[in-house]
């Protein structure tokens, strides 16, 4: 007959296993949180710098957009207004102006001096303001100057929030290449990102621009927390009950 101290080794090993998982989930979100904190100070950095040229064909085979995510950019041309698209947004404190709410942002290809082009977030409109036609005097014609920031597409991520349909001209992701796809626009000669447009008012004040948020999710302490607090009390359970499995086995 197994003693009882033979009768933990299982156990304990299982409890072993369990606390060094718990410890790896824990270590692995404080390097996570030192890349996040990292990121934001890179960003933060990138944001604060004089604008440059937006990059353009020669760059794209080798340009790396997470690296220029949130550069400020400017870039001159003539916007094309027919095939303006709209992607879904909610803006609860407005920055760039006084509209927020449920609504648009309103994307519009720029034809560049160069030849080439590249999708401009001009900014927010309310639900009820979609319609280009409610909001005319913000269609500016001719020759253009963009200053903005430079952002990276959005790859979808939820199965409950699709991507968007073209033929309604509605969008749920920030994606240059299918807005260019339904609205004709030629593949090899369209901007791999986008520009948002920074706060410089339009007439009639639609688009809202400068709605940008440099916001990002940074959690990991709190995780690192928790992982931590469960290996800990994993590890004070199993000695609580290992202690009471050896009293029970003791003598009586």
């Amino acid at each position: 007959m197994a003693s009882p101290t033979r009768r933990l080794i299982a156990p304990g090993i299982a409890a072993l296993i369990g606390v060094a998982i718990l410890l790896g989930l824990g270590i692995w979100q404080i390097e996570r949180l030192a890349w996040k904190e990292a990121l934001i100070a890179q960003v933060n950095a990138r944001i604060g710098a004089a604008p440059i040229a937006a990059p353009g064909p020669e760059t794209w085979p080798a340009l790396d957009l997470g690296a220029v995510d949130y550069t400020p950019v400017t870039i001159s041309g003539t916007f094309h207004y027919p095939a303006e698209t709209h992607l879904y947004a909610t803006v609860s404190e407005p920055e760039g102006g006084a509209y927020g709410g449920v609504g648009w942002m309103v994307y519009v290809p720029l034809k560049t001096d160069q030849g080439w082009w590249v999708y401009v977030d001009r900014g927010f409109v309310p639900d009820d303001r979609r319609d280009p036609s409610t909001r005319r005097e913000g269609q500016v014609e001719g020759r253009i100057t963009i200053t903005g920031l430079l952002r990276k597409p959005e790859t979808p991520w939820s199965l409950l929030r699709p991507s968007g349909d073209g033929a309604k001209n509605e969008w749920f992701y920030r994606e240059p290449a299918r807005f260019g796809a339904a609205a004709g626009l030629p593949a090899a000669d369209l901007a791999p990102y986008t520009i948002e447009a920074d706060a410089t008012p339009n007439p009639g004040g639609l688009p809202q621009g400068g709605e940008t948020r440099v916001t990002f999710a940074n959690n990991h302490l709190n995780y690192a927390i928790t992982w931590f607090a469960l290996a800990i009390g994993l590890a004070a359970v199993f000695v609580v009950w290992a202690r009471a499995r050896l009293r029970e086995a003791g003598p009586r």
